[in-house]
C-alpha cells in the first residue's frame, strides 16, 4: 500500500475563461525564485513584482492558481486560470518513458553477463582464465568512457532525440554480434560496441528529461531513469536463471537485448526535441509548439522569456570548445559533477552490486542469480520511493540522507563481521546492511547525482559537463570493479567496507556544503542564479 501515493499525482487543473473590456491587469506572481538575481523580462506588460529572496534550500511558495491575461485583436481580455500548469506531468510522460528505454538497456547489459559468463567462457574456449572472463564483462566500460566523452558535440549538433536514435545502432549491432560470437574477439568487439552506446545514452537521457520536463515535476520524471535501469537489471537477472540449466541460453539473452533498441529508435521518431535545443539552433516556432504541447499554452510566454534570458547572448553555442569548462561558473559545476561521481563510486556502490553474491552465500543463498535478484528488487523499490520524494523533499536533502543511510549500512556490516556475535545474527545483520545500503543508495545517491548535474549546468555547456562527469564515472567504476576483490583479499571485508562508510560520510558533508537546491526552479533560473555576471548586476 505504500506505493499508492505514486498514483495520487495532481490532475490537470481546470481552466476558467472570462472576457472583459477592461485594461489587462499585471500578471500574478508565479512563485518562482532566483537566488541573488532577477530575470529581465522583455514583454510589453509591466514586469512581475519584486520577490523576496529565499534561502536556496527552502521550497518556493507556489500559488495554487495562476492567471494570465490575453488580449485579442478587438481588445477583448480573456483570463485563463490554472494551477501553475495546464496539464501537469501527463503530456511529458510518453517521451520520458521512451527515452528511459535507453536506461532499461543500460541495466539489462549490466546484468546480462552476471550468470552466463561461465557458459560463455566454456563455449568460447577461455574457461578458467579469470582475466579474460573479467575483460568480457568490463570491456563495455572502456566503450562507455569513449561514448561519454564524445556525447557533448553529438548532442549540440543533432539534439538529444536524433542522437538517441543514432547512438542506439551500436547497441543493437553489439548485442547481435555478441549473440552470434564464436570467438573471444567477436564477443569483445560486441561488448565494446554496447559500451559505446551505453556511454552516450547515460549522458543523453537525464539531460533530455531535464530539458523537456515541467519544472514542478522535473525531479520525479528524472527518477524514471533510475527506474528504467533497475527494471533492465531485474529483467536480465530473471532471464539469467534459465542459463543455469541451458549452457547456450546466453545467446538468446543477447539476442533479446537488441529488441528494446529497435523499440527505442522507433519510439524516438515520435518524441519531441528539447525546446531549449530547438531555440538554440534557431527553430523558435518549433520550440514554442513543443512548450505549448508539453507544458501548456499559458506557459509558453514565460518559458520563452526565460530561455531568451540565457540563450540570446549565446548564439555561438554550437561552436563551444571543451576549454570553456575552465571558465566561471562552468568550472564549478564541472567540479561538482565530477566530484559527485567520484564520491558515488568510491562509496562502494559497484563493489556491492558486482560482488553482493559473496555476502549472500554466507547465509545459504548459493544461487548467484537469485542473490543478484534480491539486490535488483531492493534497488527498484528504492527508486520508486525516490520518484515520490524527489520533488517533495528536494535534491540536497535526499542526497544527504541517502549517503548517511549508506554509511550506517556499511558500519552495520562492519560491526556484524568484527564483533563476536552469534553466527546467524552476524549473517542476518550482514544481509540487512547490504539491502539497506542498496535501498538508501537508490533513494538519493543514484537518481539525484544524474539529475542535479544537468540542472546546475548552463544551457551553453550542459552536454559537455554531462559528458565530462560521466567519463569520470566510468573511470571510477572501472577502478572499483578492478581492485575491489584484491583489496578484500589483502585487508579483509571489514576495513574495505569501513572505508566505503567513511566515503559515504564525506559525500553527505559534500552535499551539505556544495549542492545548491534546485527543486521548484526552472533551469534558466538556476543558471542565472549561478552566473557571476548576474550576481554583480544584482549587487
Amino acid at each position: 500500500m505504500w506505493a499508492l501515493p505514486l498514483l495520487q499525482l495532481p490532475l490537470p487543473p481546470k481552466i476558467v475563461a472570462a472576457t472583459a473590456k477592461s485594461r489587462p491587469s499585471k500578471p500574478v506572481n508565479n512563485g518562482l525564485f532566483i537566488h541573488r538575481t532577477s530575470l529581465n523580462f522583455s514583454s510589453s506588460t509591466s514586469p512581475p513584482p519584486s520577490r523576496a529572496l529565499r534561502d536556496e534550500g527552502s521550497p518556493p511558495n507556489l500559488p495554487e492558481q495562476e492567471s494570465q491575461n490575453i488580449v485579442d485583436d478587438e481588445g477583448e481580455v480573456s483570463v485563463e486560470v490554472g494551477e501553475g500548469n495546464e496539464f501537469g506531468w501527463l503530456p511529458v510522460l510518453p517521451h520520458v518513458l521512451t527515452a528511459s528505454m535507453a536506461n532499461f538497456l543500460f541495466g539489462y547489459h549490466i546484468g546480462v553477463m552476471n550468470g552466463p559468463i561461465i557458459s560463455i567462457a566454456r563455449e568460447l574456449g577461455f574457461e578458467g582464465n579469470s582475466f579474460l572472463e573479467g575483460l568480457v564483462v568490463s570491456i563495455f566500460i572502456a566503450g562507455a568512457f569513449i561514448g561519454s566523452v564524445c556525447s557533448g558535440p553529438l548532442v549540440d549538433y543533432l539534439g538529444c532525440r536524433r542522437t538517441l536514435q543514432v547512438d542506439t545502432l551500436p547497441l543493437i549491432l553489439g548485442a547481435l554480434l555478441s549473440a552470434q560470437a564464436h570467438s573471444l574477439d567477436e564477443i569483445l568487439w560486441g561488448r565494446f560496441l554496447v559500451g559505446l552506446g551505453i556511454g552516450v545514452n547515460t549522458v543523453l537521457v537525464p539531460l533530455y528529461i531535464s530539458e523537456i520536463s515541467p519544472t514542478k515535476y522535473r525531479g520525479s520524471l528524472g527518477t524514471v531513469c533510475q527506474i528504467g535501469t533497475c527494471t533492465g537489471i531485474i529483467a536480465s537477472l530473471l532471464l539469467a536463471i534459465s542459463s543455469e540449466n541451458d549452457p547456450h541460453w546466453w545467446r538468446t539473452m543477447l539476442y533479446i537485448a537488441s529488441v528494446p533498441g529497435f523499440i527505442l529508435i522507433l519510439g524516438m521518431q515520435f518524441a519531441v526535441d528539447s525546446p531549449r535545443w530547438l531555440w538554440k539552433v534557431g527553430r523558435q516556432d518549433d520550440a514554442e509548439r513543443v512548450i505549448s504541447n508539453l507544458w501548456g499554452k499559458t506557459e509558453v510566454k514565460k518559458a520563452i522569456e526565460e530561455i531568451q534570458s540565457v540563450v540570446t547572448e549565446n548564439d555561438d553555442n554550437l561552436k563551444n570548445g571543451w576549454l570553456e569548462l575552465f571558465d566561471e561558473p562552468h568550472n564549478r559545476v564541472a567540479f561538482i559533477g565530477g566530484a559527485l561521481f567520484v564520491l558515488q563510486q568510491f562509496a562502494g556502490i559497484n563493489g556491492i552490486l558486482y560482488f553482493s553474491s559473496i555476502t549472500f552465500q554466507d547465509v545459504g543463498i548459493k544461487s548467484g542469480a537469485l542473490a543478484s535478484l534480491f539486490v535488483g528488487v531492493t534497488n527498484f523499490a528504492g527508486a520508486l520511493f525516490a520518484l515520490y520524494l524527489m520533488d517533495r523533499q528536494g535534491r540536497q536533502r535526499l542526497l544527504i540522507g541517502s549517503y548517511l543511510g549508506m554509511a550506517f549500512s556499511m558500519f552495520l556490516i562492519v560491526y556484524s563481521i568484527s564483533s563476536s556475535l552469534d553466527d546467524q545474527l552476524s549473517h542476518n545483520l550482514s544481509i540487512l546492511g547490504t539491502l539497506m545500503y542498496i535501498f538508501t543508495f537508490a533513494i538519493g545517491a543514484g537518481p539525484v547525482t544524474g539529475l542535479i548535474i544537468p540542472e546546475l549546468s548552463a544551457n551553453r555547456t550542459r552536454s559537455k559537463i554531462m559528458g565530462f562527469s560521466f567519463s569520470v564515472h566510468w573511470v571510477c567504476n572501472f577502478l572499483v570493479g578492478l581492485f575491489f576483490l584484491e583489496l578484500v583479499d589483502k585487508f579483509g571485508v571489514a576495513p574495505v567496507y569501513a572505508s566505503f562508510g567513511g566515503v559515504s560520510v564525506l559525500s553527505a558533508l559534500f552535499a551539505m556544503y556544495f549542492i545548491v537546491e534546485t527543486k521548484g526552479r526552472s533551469l534558466e533560473e538556476i543558471e542565472l542564479s549561478l552566473s557571476p555576471n548576474y550576481m554583480k548586476k544584482d549587487e
